[in-house]
């Protein structure tokens, strides 16, 4: 049975500790959010890293995962109650791998790659249309400058610990009524590091961290929308050991505009227009992202007609194409008229052969008597 799988996803080994686990999972949750990843396949990724950190970071649920597989982990075996004949014993393989020492462990001294981090950035409507540059501005955990990120005072090392020589974790025997059982445990002495700090740096207190105001420059290609995300390699957190900065992930967020909207690389335009212009027909000047446009209106033309202007639109993300802007079309009915608007209207219908019948002004008391007799 296959119970390895959960750790494979997280990307740790078996003898994991819960903190190694909840940072593997937090650097992958970010990774894969479908808020913040749009690739296909990111959102089943998601959910399985859920899956793996749900049953791993609680301790019944993993030691029943450790023996059963994920059929144990979800309760198929009794809820962990044990293994063979009810006696709260694990299997063979864990009774076979807990007196040889279980299976392989990291090397604490290992070089390892630092954590991510997220920054969001607004974009006003323009600058994800055409791109930009912006400088962001972050705190984060860096390589101590006093010590290069040993954790030792300068002048010294870090000794391997003395306790668990270097490995990080302990053999503890528990006798029990099978016979002695061996089970591994975090050292106690240099907390699963495989090294001891005899004379700690007095800038980052052996920590080989220190608190930094960093800030770096990033190009915002242009057609970029909301919830996308820019990667910088080693703008993250100072790794462990001598290993890589992690990284730093720019999640956009894009202002609305109070003019236009955006679908992809298509924008949208509303224009209202007046009866004469639809009726008779104008050429008008259209706002696009690129500049006004001259636009011609056909006479006759009806509310809800939509136009479009090629290549007025967004530029594809990293592409050469461009997208289109549409213009849909509003009649807009005037409200008030004076008397030379009223009969040039009447003279039209007229004209027409309408029999139009104008509705008259209510006055006070007569609007007064009407919602009366309404009730």
């Amino acid at each position: 049975m296959n119970n390895t799988e959960f750790y494979e996803r997280l990307g740790v080994s078996k003898s994991a500790s819960q903190d190694e686990i909840k940072k593997a999972y937090r650097k992958l949750s970010k990774k894969y959010h479908p808020d913040i990843n749009k690739e296909a396949g990111a959102e089943a990724k998601y959910k399985e890293v859920q899956e793996a950190y749900e049953t791993l970071s609680d301790e019944q649920k993993r030691a029943s995962y450790d023996q059963y597989g994920a059929a144990g982990a979800n309760g198929g075996f009794g809820g962990g109650t044990g293994g063979f004949d009810g006696s709260g014993f694990g299997g063979f393989e864990d009774i076979f791998s807990s007196f040889f020492g279980g299976g392989a462990q990291r090397n604490p001294n290992a070089p390892r790659q630092g954590e991510d981090l997220q920054y969001r950035v607004n974009l006003k409507f323009e600058e994800a249309i055409f791109g930009v540059e912006k400088e962001v501005r972050y705190n984060r955990d860096a390589s101590c400058h006093t010590c290069k990120g040993s954790g030792a005072k300068p002048g010294t090392s870090p000794v391997t610990c003395s306790r668990c020589h270097g490995a990080g974790v302990i053999n503890v025997d528990t006798q029990t009524p099978l016979g002695v059982m061996r089970r591994q445990v975090t050292c106690d002495v240099c907390r699963g590091q495989g090294k001891e700090i005899k004379d700690p740096c007095q800038t980052c207190r052996g920590s080989g961290h220190e608190k930094q105001a960093h800030s770096v420059k990033v190009k915002i290609p242009a057609g970029i929308e909301t919830g996308q995300q820019i990667r910088l390699a080693g703008q993250g957190e100072a790794g462990f050991n001598g290993g890589p900065y992690g990284d730093l992930y720019v999640v956009v967020n894009v202002q609305a505009s109070d003019k236009f909207d955006r679908k992809g690389t298509t924008i949208y335009y509303n224009l209202a227009i007046s009866f004469v212009q639809a009726t008779l027909g104008d050429t008008v000047d259209i706002p696009t992202v690129h500049g006004d446009v001259e636009m011609a209106i056909p006479a006759g033309t009806q509310t809800g007609k939509r136009f479009r202007l090629r290549g007025k639109g967004a530029p594809q993300l990293r592409g050469n194409g461009q997208g289109d802007q549409y213009v849909t079309v509003t009649i807009v009915t005037p409200t008030k008229l004076n008397d030379k608007q009223r009969e040039a209207l009447q003279a039209f219908a007229a004209a027409s052969g309408e029999q139009v019948h104008p509705t008259k002004k209510k006055g006070f008391f007569e609007s007064i008597k009407n919602a009366l007799d309404s009730e």
